[in-house]
């Protein structure tokens, strides 16, 4: 056999040792350390190496594999794309034979740095598998025409199994940088579930944070964690948790901080995730900051707590070591920022819950055990100094056998007061008879509060016993007193005097012993002089009067009264009432309350039954009636009545006399209203009144 076939034979043997040991090598260093020692045997070199292009960088990533003469390339060096010899090759997928580098000026820049490294002919030859163009194989001599067309086709062949190689080694390192994030991704993922169930486990904010650094130290190396809530009336934030077991002890939860000069108030104006070091942390000049330093702390990452309503504070992460927080760990900490805003929401608004519901349970005891007043009246609910006025007299008068007169607008709880009066009296074990004299029509008024004998008048089948006689050793409460007909007041004058009447249709006496509580909304002075109502009546009446105050002038009972009336009408409702809002609260405070504690009562018996879970939620009066109120509540009985007659005015629009005359609406004569106006200084807007003196 020829010496040229020998040698041939030799390169193949080499050429087939070449293509097993790829299969051994997976690592690229390894793998060009490999080629290396191989290809010494194959062809005739004193330089060899790669270039594997970075096509997402546009440049060339240099590797010796072998050298015999010192060369500038290091490993790993890059050069750009652009005007190379390499970027020719790898376009047009041809080799390239350049026998005499000193006389090539078509790539200046790679015939320079091989000449300086003595290389006097170089063959590129292009990588290529059937899946990708893999890079370039250089093969240098210091011997000008070193590579004559046999050693190209050989090349070619060395080529083709090296860029197998490459392409191998490529593949695995690309399947380990993917292995390795997928690896990080699931310690993310799984840190993040951590977290979650962290988060769900417990509402309170200190113990929320430990589980949290807990959590996220196994990924992202920290030595301080905090928790700052934010306070938007003052602008500040507040260190409301804190992980930092080497503290020195400058920095101490519940410590304030303003947002102005500090990074976490930057990144609470911003809603701006930041990454802290200690160049940009000297620019923050609030006191904070410095004690920050002074803990020792040179790095770390701020992130907002934000919600769909509102900026909650932020999470910090900070580490006694610079630079060790990247962008990477600033998302991540971002991911875990959108659960905590959750968490800490719910656990602020349990705090929340928990706090109204045991001021719930206090005023629920209050109001089960200490709603009423201090006189323990018990169905008397208040403790404005104007009802403490008027318990303080029935107090005074419950123990007589007075007559007593309650007066006061519709709906004030006239007879509750009487109730009281009676319930305090020593007559408190006999009955108590009540009798609405508005109610009942004139012509049986009589007959329901004397009685009648059988065939007294048509329609009396039986003898009755009226409520004079049923109230005997008792109280009589005679309701709308105002509105008995003058014909019959004087056989109550009488009763009241002498404690005797007769029967309708009887000639024997009665005698009873009765006490009697009247009560009326309307002005009997009044209705005296206008010849409506006895004098010797009124005065028998008045012995002891009462002005029970409206629920105007006694605005600080309405919460009590609501969550009286709430609790009341809840239970007989079989329902339950918890809360009551405290905007709800405010607006029944605010209101005008003509129909006084019965429109109230009946306003709350309305929102029990529309409510439906344990919030009373109060269907608010119309606001026009509130506005209709007057600057100050009068405060004497002519005032009152002033008030009274020109809202009438006005409502007639000063029209007096007439069937819907002023006059006619107050059930006056037009002269008797006339009087009154003098005398009360009412006159028509823009006529002097009577007692105003014309200039």
């Amino acid at each position: 056999m020829e010496p040229s076939h020998v040698a041939a034979v030799e390169r193949y043997r080499a050429l087939l040792q070449v293509s097993e040991s790829i299969a051994s090598h997976r690592e690229l260093a390894d793998l060009f350390h490999s080629l290396a020692a191989l290809l010494q045997r194959l062809v005739t070199f004193d330089f060899i190496c790669l270039a594997l292009p970075d096509l997402a960088r546009n440049v060339v990533k240099l590797h010796v594999l072998a050298s015999s003469v010192p060369t500038r390339i290091q490993p790993g060096a890059e050069m750009p794309m652009a005007d190379n010899v390499r970027q020719l090759v790898w376009e047009n997928q041809q080799p390239l034979v350049i026998s005499h580098l000193e006389h090539d000026e078509r790539f200046p820049y790679v015939s320079d740095m091989m000449r300086q490294d003595g290389v006097q002919s170089l063959c590129i030859l292009p990588l290529t598998t059937a899946q990708r163009r893999v890079g370039a194989m250089a093969v240098g001599s210091v011997e000008a025409s070193a590579y004559d067309a046999a050693d190209l086709e050989f090349l070619r062949q060395v080529a083709a199994q090296v860029a197998v190689a490459v392409d191998n080694a490529l593949n695995f390192q690309n399947a380990q940088i993917y292995q390795q994030e997928l690896a990080r991704e699931r310690d993310r993922l799984r840190l993040l579930l951590e977290v979650n169930n962290a988060l769900v486990s417990t509402l309170d904010l200190h113990n929320l944070l430990a589980a949290i650094s807990s959590c996220l130290r196994r990924v992202m190396n920290h030595d301080y964690a905090s928790l700052a809530l934010y306070e938007p009336d003052a602008r500040q934030l507040r260190l409301q948790a804190l992980d930092f077991p080497q503290s020195k002890g400058l920095l101490q939860e519940e410590m304030v901080f303003p947002i102005e000069g500090t990074p976490s108030g930057e990144v609470v104006t911003t809603r701006q995730p930041l990454i802290v070091t200690g160049e940009n942390l000297d620019r923050y000049k609030a006191n904070v900051s410095r004690l920050y330093i002074a803990e020792g702390l040179k790095s770390g990452c701020i992130v907002p707590l934000v919600t769909a309503n509102r900026v909650l504070g932020t999470l910090s992460l900070s580490s006694l070591r610079p630079g060790q927080f990247t962008q990477e760990d600033l998302d991540l900490l971002m991911r875990v920022a959108n659960q905590v805003a959750i968490a800490i929401e719910n656990a602020l608004a349990y705090h929340q819950i928990a706090e109204l519901k045991n001021k719930l349970a206090e005023e629920k005891l209050y109001l089960e055990e200490e709603i009423r007043t201090e006189y323990t009246f018990e169905e008397i609910v208040g403790e404005s100094p104007a009802l403490m006025r008027v318990l303080s007299q029935v107090e005074t008068v419950a123990p007589t056998d007075s007559t007593v007169l309650v007066l006061g607008e519709t709906g004030t709880g006239k007879e509750v007061i009487a109730r009281a009066i009676h319930d305090h009296s020593p007559r408190s074990e006999r009955t108590f008879v009540k009798v609405n004299c508005a109610a009942i029509p004139t012509g049986l008024l009589e007959s329901e509060l004397f009685g009648h004998e059988k065939g007294a008048f048509t329609g009396a089948i039986a003898q009755k016993m009226g409520r004079f006689e049923l109230a005997h050793r008792g109280t009589l409460f005679l309701d709308e007193v105002g509105d008995i007909p003058l014909e019959l007041q004087p056989k109550l004058l009488r009763v009241l005097q002498e404690k005797d009447f007769e029967r309708l249709g009887s000639t024997r006496t009665q005698h009873v012993d009765v006490r009697v509580v009247a009560a009326t909304n309307r002005d009997l002075a009044q209705m005296v002089e206008e010849r409506l109502f006895r004098s010797d009546l009124y005065y028998r009446l008045n012995v002891f009067p009462i002005v029970v105050p409206p629920l105007r002038e006694r605005s600080d009972d309405v919460p009590l009264l609501v969550r009286y009336f709430a609790q009341k009408h809840a239970r007989r409702m079989d329902r339950h009432i918890e809360t009551i809002p405290a905007e709800e609260m405010d607006a029944l405070t605010r209101y005008y309350w003509p129909g006084n504690v019965r429109e109230l009562e009946n306003l709350i018996e309305r929102a029990v039954i529309l409510s439906r879970g344990p919030t009373l939620h109060v269907p608010l009066p119309d606001e026009r009636n509130a506005g209709e109120a007057p600057a100050a509540s009068p405060l004497t009985l002519e005032a009152a009545e002033r008030e009274h007659i020109l809202r009438t005015l006005r409502d007639t629009e000063w029209v007096i006399a007439g069937p819907g005359g002023a006059a006619a609406r107050l059930g006056m004569k037009r002269t008797t209203l006339q009087s009154r106006m003098a005398k009360l200084g009412i006159a028509r807007p823009g006529r002097p009144s009577a007692s105003t003196p014309v200039p």
